[in-house]
């Protein structure tokens, strides 16, 4: 059998290869650490909010899957081109009709209880967790007709029509892998291991206790010869933004991810020896920050209305000012990373409060004697000062045209069962990672399937459109690439003018770590990967 490297831009752009082959399971020349690592030590780390939960299954919150990629492993990972990588499959192949796809299961892999690793325990998931539960995959996944295991190393998935995404999403968080053994037969939701998880990756769950630290320990059985290289990491949950840069600056935290401190402090800090302020790691996510209009909402049901809120708010400057340049304006809800999907065409909402006022006019909410025409809640996204801090912002640009906002706060539980379930919101705020292909990470917003289920960052707005279901269900099963990049760009052309959803930036998020922690930043979607190349370089050893 030939061995064809395709790169995911190639993959996805339908490059037709009979077969697509893992490649060598070294990291890529680049990635390579400089020096030899070092065998030791306690990495301490941050996360930022604490999580609600620890096994990414069924919930993709951002704090889970930092946690969950140390303990987890995928099919594969991601190198800083997107290409994927063997991990739990060695290699696999894709038939030249888009139809069968073959993973052929690393060997000697074991749970952190000890009970092996086999294709059964990839057949359960897929079909009990992936096809059901989680978030972004009912859809990715549907089209799986079968999954067999001819073997305890194989696993091939028959598929009903060709469904192009799905090598783009099964890293250790994407297409987390649960023990089939601790939860079959179990309540899925509830069963008590997803707060203290059984993974394959190179650190174990040793212990949570709530408001002060998660902490993992090395997988001694790793089936990566020779690590991980720390003994421990342990995840501090610190509330306070003034701390969190105060414990990092003094070397008490080695490793923060995703925007720890305050911007205001990140110029400051990249200038100290003892740190670095690193933006790699983040090329899986592509994020994207946006407002979810409740169209349920007596105002905010009116198109006119929503199309106001987005002519009144300056992203120049909620990038500038709010964001301090770690993001850019955003027009669509697929961002321009993904440039074969992205359209440059949709409508735009200039800065125009001046627009915004004509066009609450033209919908019957007049000034009252006040000047205020109606009032609105937002609920911003609890993940730290950023979101409040745009919070802020959008209080002052809609009060500009005569929209009171009060402004909520909340926890990360309460802000899920709020927007989610209880649906008790006007406007919220939020980021989703777009991923390598729009229907990952950026249908889940739009697709009125969500509805009624309750689950976290699924159209959070409750719009319901029958032609961009019909295009998201096509997107779906379409195997002609050109075909779905042309149903991806109508998508965007009715998303963009319905404006459920308002995107404001694309995201660039940013690490801090101490400059002697090593290997930190090894691939593209680091930030939900484990820490398995890391080591601390603390000078000369004894022996």
């Amino acid at each position: 059998m030939t061995t064809v490297r395709l790169s995911r831009r190639a993959f996805l752009a339908g490059t037709s290869a009979a077969t697509l082959l893992g490649a060598t399971g070294a990291l890529p020349a680049f990635a390579q650490p400089a020096e030899t690592p070092k065998r030791g030590g306690t990495l301490t780390a941050i996360i930022q909010p604490e999580p609600v939960t620890l096994t990414p299954a069924t919930n993709t919150a951002q704090p889970t899957q930092v946690i969950a990629g140390n303990i987890f492993d995928g099919l594969v990972y991601y190198d800083f081109d997107l290409t994927p990588r063997p991990s739990l499959a060695e290699r696999w192949e894709v038939a030249s009709d888009g139809l069968t796809i073959t993973f052929h299961l690393r060997k000697g892999v074991t749970w952190h209880d000890g009970k092996p690793f086999t294709a059964a325990d990839v057949k359960w998931t897929l079909e009990n967790v992936w096809k059901t539960v989680h978030p972004r995959n009912r859809a990715l996944f549907e089209n799986v007709a079968e999954t067999q295991t001819p073997d305890e190393h194989t696993v091939i998935l028959k598929l009903s029509r060709p469904s192009l995404p799905i090598l783009s999403v099964i890293n250790a968080v994407g297409g987390p892998i649960l023990p089939r053994h601790l939860y079959e037969g179990t309540d899925l939701l509830n069963n008590p291991y997803n707060n203290k998880p059984v993974g394959t990756g190179p650190f174990v769950f040793k212990e949570w206790k709530k408001g002060e630290y998660i902490l993992l320990e090395r997988n001694p059985n790793y089936w990566d010869p020779g690590k991980p290289y720390l003994d421990k990491i342990v995840f501090r949950v610190i509330t306070d933004a003034a701390a969190r840069a105060a414990a990092i600056e003094k070397g008490e935290v080695l490793y923060a991810p995703f925007n720890p401190v305050p911007f205001r402090d990140v110029e400051r800090l990249a200038k100290l020896p003892n740190l670095k302020v690193e933006t790699r790691g983040y090329e899986w996510l592509s994020p994207v920050l946006y407002l979810d209009l409740n169209v349920e909402n007596t105002h905010l049901k009116d198109v006119r209305v929503r199309r106001a809120i987005a002519h009144a708010l300056d992203r120049e400057a909620i990038a500038k000012v709010v964001w301090f340049g770690y993001g850019k304006p955003a027009i669509s809800p697929v961002p321009s990373t993904l440039a074969s999907f992205f359209d440059d065409s949709v409508p735009r909402y200039a800065f125009d409060p001046r627009k915004a006022e004509a066009l609450l006019d033209e919908a019957g909410f007049k000034r009252g004697a006040d000047g205020t025409r109606f009032t609105l809640t937002h609920d911003p996204l609890p993940y730290g000062d950023d979101y409040r801090r745009t919070g802020e912002y959008l209080k002052q640009a809609l009060k500009r045209v005569g929209i009171e906002v009060n402004l909520r706060a909340q926890d990360s539980a309460a802000f899920i069962k709020r927007v989610y379930v209880d649906r008790d919101f006007d406007i919220s705020s939020s980021y989703n990672a777009a991923f390598p292909d729009p229907q990952i990470g950026v249908v889940r917003e739009f697709w009125s399937g969500w509805l009624g289920t309750g689950t976290p960052w699924t159209n959070g707005s409750g719009y319901r459109n029958a032609r961009v279901d019909e295009i998201i269900q096509s997107a779906a099963i379409a195997g002609d690439p050109a075909q779905r990049v042309k149903l991806f760009k109508e998508f965007q052309q009715i998303a963009v003018s319905d404006v459920p959803t308002l995107p404001l930036l694309e995201l660039k998020f940013f690490t801090v770590h101490a400059a002697h922690l090593k290997g930190a930043v090894a691939q593209g979607d680091q930030v939900y990967a484990g820490l398995k190349n890391a080591w601390i370089d603390d000078g000369p050893r004894q022996n």
